[in-house]
């Protein structure tokens, strides 16, 4: 399943990286939020990393939750 992050941002009040991440599967795109706590100096590769696997495992849903794109 590609993952492409779009758009993350740190929010200081939450502590935490936010954004979207887009992941392929059958064909179709499917879009979900991230959230994940953490410093703001953490290193961009564990922000990508902890974030997509964040997303994958939300990609586990039932295909009926999805919104498609």
């Amino acid at each position: 399943m590609p993952a492409v992050i779009k758009d993350v941002w740190y929010n200081p009040a939450n502590r935490a990286f936010e954004g979207r991440i887009d992941i392929t599967r059958g064909g179709k795109s499917f879009r979900y939020p991230c959230s994940i706590e953490g410093p703001m100096n953490m290193a961009p590769s564990e922000v990508r990393r902890r974030m997509e696997s964040k997303a994958r495992d939300m990609s586990d849903t039932p295909p009926a939750v999805f919104s498609s794109l």
